[in-house]
């Protein structure tokens, strides 16, 4: 098997770092899949779990990934999905329909309101919109099929929107959402609005010699992940794989010792995601899954976590790139230690995909590469800086601006991500990106009264004011002044208020100090205490003063990283601070 960087994760004794928490996606993997299996009674702890996902709930009636975090597609159908299969009723499924319909973007679907349609946004929201009861009026189903028709590309597979079709990025996932978001919609003995020959034909084009296919005619190695997609996808057009007997082979050729599903060949975990992707391909091929049902279901319980919900291996051992590059981060940590967490960071840039995933196993994320670089990551390793420059550069979307993975709508926390990263790894952006297409999606963002929101149309917040300095900046342009929008939210208790002047809050007192050092704005260490003073608690740095408790690893990382500044560490140039992004 190649792909250098699949072995040390989890498999050589390298260690990362875990929170033990429950992860979103892994829940609803682990859900969905004894559900798939006729095997939901045996779930450990249905109603912590509901609760879990019941958690992610926010007021407008969507969910988010993590609490406090701003609605979006993903996590809204991921959690009304897994109530549905637990059997839990929905709480006021007429709020979850009216925040869907704010994301209707007049011909498909956003991640978020405000956010550019995509077909990873429209494929959760059509199958939500199914799960909740709400029905799209006539024109907007046929607005809403053009949409879909148009994402076929001249090579026959669809793309992540009509702008990528035209550019012929195809990718096997799209392909599985554009056709599921269409049999979602589609009326009995409707035809799908593509050309399902070539369709097919494509699909059935990314299947290896193995067995396995492939994510697109550019990935180098055959996964579970790709092979559940191209199946499903086929599976519902009516279609098979060309070597459907290769194929069944490939898949029951990845189960581990224990006896459930690996990710691809000589991947060491047998995890959530690859049993998942396993079963739900020997649903598409029309095999039965008893033979599997037993290992697979024994294997996603140990994946359980003690609250509720699931994460993709043992809690205790679920490393994650944002803890560990945390980690990695903190001024106290050794350097052994330090070298150790870097190694398994770097681990994580997978042969399929040039960035750092969040999890291993799941797709490369913008903001985790970030934290990854800025933690040390290829520091030494000039073929891995140069796999993550190339992927960045392929990942602009044609409206300029970066999402947080392949496919998803531009924000600006993803596309100053993608800037920090290449500035980093000392690329200037201005060089290796569409510098223009870069300004163009920042002017976008402008809010009416002044600043930027995250996204076109939302409101003027502080940090995608200052993320937006940073984008225009790297682009080469002369952006407007901070400092009035620093004025505009500073506290006067200490630290800085994303909205309004009011409520301080960590991350943005963070953003704060990184825009003053960038601009040569004097940092008032006196004002950065105050609010550290304040987000002090016995477990740790809240992300807020209004908190209770501390915010886990990531909140602490930056209490560490400013104290430092406060203390006047890291005055050198060498030593300021990076400009790490969430949200």
């Amino acid at each position: 098997m190649t792909g250098g960087g699949l072995q040390p994760v989890g498999g050589s004794g390298v260690r990362g770092a875990a929170t033990g928490e429950p992860d979103l996606w892994c829940t609803y993997a682990a859900v969905r899949t004894l559900a798939w299996l006729g095997r939901s009674g045996e779930l450990p702890a249905p109603e912590a779990t509901a609760r879990y996902l019941r958690s992610r709930r926010n007021h407008d009636g969507g969910h988010a990934w993590s609490a406090g975090m701003a609605s979006d597609a993903w996590a809204t159908f991921y959690c009304t999905q897994g109530l549905a299969d637990l059997g839990c009723t929905q709480d006021s499924p007429e709020r979850t329909a009216r925040w869907l319909e704010s994301t209707w973007t007049g011909e498909a679907y956003g991640m978020l309101p405000g956010q550019g349609a995509e077909v990873w946004a429209t494929h959760f929201s059509t199958r939500t919109a199914g799960l909740v009861g709400l029905t799209p009026p006539p024109g907007e189903r046929s607005r809403l099929l053009r949409w879909l028709g148009a994402l076929q590309a001249p090579d026959g597979g669809l793309g992540w929107t009509p702008a990528d079709a035209r550019r012929n990025r195809t990718d096997v996932r799209a392909c599985f959402y554009g056709v599921h978001a269409w049999a979602a919609v589609a009326r009995a003995g409707e035809a799908p609005p593509w050309q399902v020959p070539a369709l097919v034909a494509w699909l059935r084009d990314r299947q290896d010699t193995s067995g396995g296919f492939h994510f697109s005619a550019s990935s180098d190695v055959p996964c579970m992940w790709a092979t559940y997609r191209a199946t499903g996808a086929l599976a519902t057009l009516g279609a098979a794989p060309a070597l459907p007997e290769a194929c069944l082979r490939w898949v029951l050729r990845l189960r581990g010792s224990a006896g459930a599903f690996v990710r691809w060949e000589g991947y060491p975990v047998e995890d959530v995601w690859a049993s998942f992707c396993a079963v739900g391909s020997l649903r598409a091929l029309g095999v039965p899954t008893d033979e599997v049902a037993d290992p697979v279901v024994r294997r996603i319980t140990e994946l359980a976590t003690p609250g509720g919900g699931f994460t993709y291996r043992e809690p205790e051992r679920a490393d994650d790139a944002l803890t560990t590059a945390a980690l990695a981060l903190r001024p106290d940590t050794p350097p052994a230690r330090r070298t150790e967490l870097v190694r398994w960071l770097e681990a994580c840039q997978l042969p399929n995909e040039g960035g750092v995933m969040y999890m291993p196993g799941r797709g490369a994320e913008v903001r985790c590469t970030l934290w990854a670089v800025a933690a040390g990551a290829f520091r030494e390793d000039p073929a891995g800086r140069v796999k993550v420059v190339n992927w960045l550069a392929g990942l602009q979307n044609e409206d300029g601006g970066f999402g947080y993975w392949s496919g998803r709508g531009s924000d600006l926390v993803s596309t100053a991500s993608a800037v920090e990263t290449l500035r980093l790894l000392g690329v200037r952006a201005a060089v290796s990106l569409d510098a223009r297409a870069l300004v163009a999606f920042t002017d976008a963002c402008a809010a009416p009264g002044g600043g930027y929101g995250q996204v076109p149309g939302a409101p003027m917040s502080l940090r995608a004011t200052l993320q937006a300095y940073r984008v225009l900046t790297a682009a080469g342009q002369r952006p407007p002044d901070p400092a009035p929008a620093l004025d505009r939210h500073r506290v006067r208790g200490g630290g800085f208020a994303d909205t309004g002047n009011r409520l301080p809050d960590l991350l943005s007192t963070y953003e704060a100090v990184v825009a003053s050092q960038r601009a040569g704005i004097p940092v008032d260490t006196h004002h950065l205490e105050l609010l550290l003073k304040a987000a002090d608690r016995p477990d740790g740095t809240a992300w807020t003063p209004l908190s209770p408790v501390g915010g886990g690893p990531l909140a602490e990382v930056l209490g560490a990283l400013l104290r430092a500044r406060a203390a006047g560490v890291g005055r050198s140039s060498a030593g300021r601070l990076p400009a790490l992004t969430l949200s």
